[in-house]
């Protein structure tokens, strides 16, 4: 298991560091970069009362019928 090493350091000393990695290891860091923002925005959508709100209204629309799926409407595209 790899130590974790807590770090304060400015933002233009980050840049500076990340300009030293190479191109697998920028690419790496950009992968755990989006997965952490990914995260962060789960769980502000999650606590997001107006967004919880829209999850149930298309959740209604949906066991209402009230909702067209992509492939209906491909095929409707179609004909």
């Amino acid at each position: 298991m790899p130590a974790i090493v807590k770090v304060q350091l400015s933002l233009e000393a980050l840049a500076e560091a990340i300009s030293s990695l190479d191109l697998k290891e920028k690419r790496q860091l950009q992968e755990l970069i989006e997965q952490q923002i990914f995260e962060a925005e789960e769980a502000l959508y999650e606590d997001d009362a107006d967004t919880e709100a829209e999850i149930e209204a298309v959740r209604v629309e949906y066991r209402n019928g009230e909702l067209i799926t992509l492939n209906l409407l491909k095929r409707n595209a179609l004909q």
